[in-house]
């Protein structure tokens, strides 16, 4: 029975997470349900795209994944079933998945037509769990929608070169739970533009001309504890998942503050990395 995955921007306050959860359930009653996140900025697709591609990587091929972020049905927001590197997304025609398929071209893609069978006004509950369900039983996805060959686009976020390759000109996309700053600038553009040349990274006043492998490793621990520049520290280090991150060290968002609140930077704020 393959992993079925959900990513909402419900939060844990209010019920529907436990309802599309016992849907679930009471379709098959040997799944196995794994929670992503719930605390998706409300309607913020960028954010959800960005958490989901450094996921679903990590589960199973075949794995299911249920995407509740800006789902209500609409002329111009359609629900799709995507089979994308072995994995099935379900999710609304909103741009996320061309943000999650930007290293793989989908496999197939349906645009769900199941609707009049479901009278919702809560697609997630209904039409979602009823076509994951279905597809964890080994149905196709040609019998809960009609091939499509091209999703909606999200323009705009991808990292500009320009003045002959002298610079890099990226954005926020995501701001994690230490306030930490993920930029849209990756290891592979980096290397690719800059050569091995010299650089300066600037972000509104805050400037940087090192990025680290590890937070840590702008610690020198070969200084006496108490007179080290550790915690506060600002940084800029190539994350886990190969994008520029702006840092502090060990920051904490409700007390010290983080990156964001401390360099005054928000998502889609710019980011330039300028070469010598």
């Amino acid at each position: 029975m393959p992993i079925i995955t959900l990513t909402t921007d419900f939060g844990i306050k209010d019920h529907f997470v436990s309802a599309v959860k016992g849907a679930i359930y009471t379709e098959l009653p040997e799944a196995t349900i794994v929670d992503i996140s719930h605390e998706i900025s409300p309607f913020h697709i960028t954010e959800a795209a960005y958490i989901i591609q450094n996921a679903y990587k990590s589960f199973p091929k075949g794995s299911i994944h249920i995407v509740g972020i800006d789902s209500e049905l609409n002329p111009e927001n359609k629900h799709i079933a995507v089979q994308l590197d072995d994995h099935y997304f379900i999710c609304a025609n909103n741009g996320l998945i061309s943000l999650i398929a930007s290293e793989f071209r989908p496999e197939k893609i349906v645009e769900i037509n199941i609707h009049d069978a479901i009278g919702t006004n809560f697609p997630v509950l209904d039409v979602f769990v009823a076509v994951a369900c279905h597809i964890a039983r080994g149905g196709t996805l040609e019998v809960i929608g009609k091939s499509i060959s091209d999703i909606k686009l999200i323009k705009g976020i991808t990292p500009i070169v320009n003045l002959g390759d002298k610079q890099i000109v990226g954005s926020i996309i995501y701001i994690d739970n230490y306030g930490n700053l993920i930029t849209n600038i990756t290891r592979k553009l980096f290397d690719d533009i800059g050569k091995g040349r010299a650089f300066k990274i600037t972000a509104r006043s805050a400037v940087f001309s090192t990025i680290y492998e590890r937070y840590s490793d702008a610690i020198n621990f070969n200084i006496e504890k108490s007179k080290r520049e550790e915690d506060g520290k600002k940084l800029a280090v190539f994350n886990s998942s190969g994008y520029l991150e702006l840092a502090i060290y060990k920051s904490n968002p409700k007390t010290v503050g983080g990156a964001s609140s401390l360099f005054g930077l928000h998502f889609r704020d710019t980011v330039s990395i300028t070469f010598e």
